[in-house]
Parts: C-alpha cells; structure tokens; sequence
C-alpha cells in the first residue's frame, strides 16, 4: 500500500481539515501534498519526519511503507535482476 494511498484513505479523509491547511502545518506547498496524495511524489526522509510529527505516528511508519513500495515496484531500468549474477566469497 502507497503512503500517499494511506494518507488519503485512512487519515486526510477522516480528519475535518482541508488538505491545503494540512499542507500548510507541514510547511510544504500544496502540490506537494497532492502529488503524494495522488501517489507520484515519493516520501522522503524530509517528509516522513513531517508526517510522523504531525500524525503522531512518528517517521519510521512512512519510510517503511516507502520502502515497501519501493521494493514491490517493476524495475524502471529494463533489465531483469535474474540477469545479476550473485557473488559468493571463497
């Protein structure tokens, strides 16, 4: 599941605030937050620390589902990792 899926679905839609205003308390300009909210913004580190102060779940939920995110995705770059011999140490 995307932070930004999290976010929208789970915390934004239960909180009575516009988005806008929460963009504003984390110090970050609106698209920002929309962009994450739309899922083609990643978190970073920067950003997880703000949610986690503002959510009060703290940073390490937010780069954990990154991370996740991260690892589940379609390798962007063509190749396959099959094709990555591993090394073993004599």
């Amino acid at each position: 599941m995307q932070p930004g899926e999290i976010l929208r679905e789970d915390i934004i839609s239960e909180l009575e605030l516009r988005k806008s205003h929460i963009a504003r308390m984390l110090g970050i300009a609106r698209h920002t937050l929309y962009d994450i909210l739309d899922e083609t913004q990643l978190v970073t580190v920067a950003m997880a620390l703000r949610f986690g102060k503002l959510f009060g779940n703290g940073p390490v939920l937010w780069l954990n589902l990154q991370r996740s995110c991260d690892l589940d995705q379609p390798r962007g770059t063509g190749r396959r990792d099959e094709a990555i011999p591993t090394l073993h140490a004599a």
